[in-house]
């Protein structure tokens, strides 16, 4: 989420293993049911470790996300983006059974710095090394939008993270290690990619990237996976893969993936924003890890 830039490829792949586990699936089921469903995966991991649901109401769960709003050095967030993030629960909150992330036009000032867009950022409380990741979201829309579902390791050094502000910020990006689940910009809108940030590959020039057009991204609801073992990451979206990192050399600057990663969720505001952007949204039914 840092500074990428898209270099596409695409890939298939597919096995299926059979589980049973509970489902919510908004479209056609009241959301607080309870309704078992075969889940039929790529992946071995079928253990369900953690989720958020997002049922009913209301703020954000405080126990499972902390908004990180501490600008960084200097007063402005990496890669020229333009917002605040904030924790006002117009930016961010549950409702009807979703979680609802909000990028605004308006005039905010804090900590000494007025900027013209308000958006979140939430950090998970939760980190974990391998696993299932599914998230059940569709996107905000206008160009200058720049969403991203995505996860940094426990141990970055970075003022102001849910982690840090714990005490086990050690290791400054991007050697830490940056994992993009999903990154949409509003300028190129029906296409989605995903990357990995290390020491080996990072910023503008990443090379470790790939993606795929999705139709609908902002209309309808997509399944965005990362199956995430000790020899490979896997990227799909509605069960299509389209980027696979499987370093033949595995060592600190190309495989720092092998400690515990939290997610992140947020909506950027990029320069070239289109100026008649009011708000918009991008709208997660469920978060589910398996192991």
């Amino acid at each position: 989420m840092r500074i990428t830039r898209v270099i596409f490829m695409t890939m298939s792949m597919g096995f299926v293993l059979c589980s049973f586990i509970v489902i919510k699936s908004p479209e056609y089921l009241k959301k607080d049911s309870m309704v078992f469903a075969e889940n039929t995966t790529n992946s071995t991991y079928t253990s369900l470790i953690w989720a958020d649901e997002f049922n009913g109401s209301g703020p954000v769960d405080s126990k499972k996300w902390f908004h990180q709003t501490q600008l960084p050095p200097g007063g402005s967030w990496w890669g020229g983006i333009i917002q605040h993030y904030t924790d006002k629960e117009t930016n961010s909150f549950v409702k009807d059974g979703f979680l609802n992330l909000v990028a605004k036009k308006e005039t905010f000032k804090d900590q000494g710095e007025t900027k013209a867009y308000t958006s979140a950022r939430l950090n998970s409380k939760f980190a974990f090394t391998y696993g299932r990741i599914e998230i059940r979201a569709k996107l905000p829309t206008g160009t200058g939008t720049w969403p991203a579902i995505w996860m940094l390791n426990k141990n970055i050094d970075e003022d102001g993270a849910y982690f840090d502000n714990q005490g086990f910020g050690t290791t400054k990006w991007p050697y830490c290690g940056e994992i993009d689940i999903l990154e949409h910009w509003g300028k190129n809108q029906d296409y989605i990619s995903s990357a990995l940030h290390n020491a080996s590959s990072y910023g503008g020039y990443v090379k470790n990237i790939g993606g795929q057009k999705v139709d609908s991204v902002s209309d309808k609801f997509h399944i965005y996976t990362l199956d995430w073992t000790e020899e490979r990451m896997v990227f799909s979206v509605d069960g299509v893969e389209h980027f696979r990192y499987n370093p033949t050399i595995k060592n600190s600057d190309t495989w720092p993936y092998d400690t515990d990663y939290y997610l992140l969720l947020n909506i950027a505001i990029e320069p070239d924003i289109d100026p008649n952007f009011i708000e918009s949204a991008m709208v997660v039914d469920y978060i589910r890890i398996y192991q």
